[in-house]
């Protein structure tokens, strides 16, 4: 199965990047990583090829994850952004996906859940597990993603099988 990697992050080979790449390898997928952030200006130019070809990568992939540091409390603008180009219901129907946020302290934990999902599932993405939550200072080295992966790899891989199998 192909995951796409959809990373929010303003500054290109961020921890970010780095996350979503664990996160998928821990579910044993391969990635396709797109930085958001290398789509430029063409993002507010709504015929732009590149943004329409980015989106149609994206549409491709059997599970995306939206990654994103957190910002105020939420996720980029940058990736709001880029999800505005998919219409509503129909832009990822029935892809699985995975809201993916880190930030520097527990205070906004919730996040991937009360933002990231909900716009998500908005563009008619199935997320079928609880969003992913990682400090930025300790992802590397804390527990979150094994006890995640434990969790819910299952679950996201099992939906990831059942869409390809349609």
């Amino acid at each position: 199965m192909k995951a796409i990697a959809v990373v929010g992050n303003p500054k290109a080979a961020s921890r970010t990047r780095d996350a979503a790449e664990r996160l998928a390898a821990a579910l044993g997928l391969d990635c396709d990583v797109l930085e958001v952030t290398e789509l430029g200006a063409g993002l507010l130019a709504w015929d732009d090829p590149e943004v329409s070809a980015a989106v149609e990568r994206v549409r491709a992939a059997d599970v995306v994850i939206a990654a994103s540091p957190t910002y105020k409390g939420t996720y980029t603008g940058l990736l709001k952004l880029f999800l505005d180009r998919f219409p509503t219901d129909t832009g990822l129907a029935g892809q699985v996906a995975v809201p993916l946020m880190l930030g520097a302290g527990p205070a906004h934990a919730l996040a991937p859940e009360l933002t990231l999902k909900p716009v998500l599932v908005e563009l008619g993405a199935i997320c079928p597990a609880q969003g992913l939550y990682q400090l930025d200072s300790t992802y590397t080295t804390d527990d979150s993603l094994a006890r995640w992966t434990g969790r819910w790899g299952r679950t996201v891989l099992d939906a990831a099988k059942a869409r390809t199998a349609r």
